[in-house]
């Protein structure tokens, strides 16, 4: 993971159909360390599984852990890749599903969550910050001007490039 901050305003140029997937998980009943231990641990495993294997679609992960919430988004190829990965037999993911539907799935102990967003157009501004980050550090970057300056024309070229402040 990169620190480095690139100077200058950048853009994500993500090929339409790539995905953002967000996926986690909310312990309900921290006393409950039986019931979500097994939860929190899946995760990890699948994704040095995918980092491995980089021909199964991932193109990108960040976690982030907000109180009793654990989020994971993950950037993918393409939708049909997440949905292989998902119903693999021969994966990570498949098991851990079972595992949690057999366990917790109506106790409430743990809850899970996942969002999924195919991509056909984006807007996205990195301004120093590492090369590595967001859909651009999962797909590539190019300069900002090169798509336009305002966030509403990089979504509809047809609007306007006229932004709010100057630009640099």
């Amino acid at each position: 993971m990169s620190r480095t901050p690139l100077a200058g305003r950048m853009t994500a140029d993500a090929p339409p159909g790539t995905v953002a997937f967000l996926i986690g998980m909310r312990i309900n009943r921290p006393w409950r360390i039986r019931q979500w231990l097994p939860v929190a641990t899946a995760m990890p495993r699948m994704l040095q599984e995918l980092v491995a294997h980089p021909d199964l679609g991932l193109l990108a992960h960040r976690t982030y852990i907000s109180g009793r919430t654990v989020l994971t988004v993950q950037y993918w190829r393409s939708a049909e890749d997440l949905d292989r990965y998902a119903r693999a037999r021969d994966q990570a993911h498949l098991p851990a599903w079972r595992e949690f539907n057999r366990r917790v799935r109506d106790n409430g102990d743990v809850g899970i969550f996942h969002e999924t967003y195919v991509l056909d157009r984006h807007e996205t501004v990195y301004v120093n910050m590492p090369a590595d980050f967001g859909l651009g550090g999962a797909t590539s970057l190019a300069p900002l001007a090169d798509r336009g300056q305002r966030a509403a024309h990089r979504l509809d070229p047809s609007v306007p490039d006229v932004p709010a402040v100057a630009p640099y």
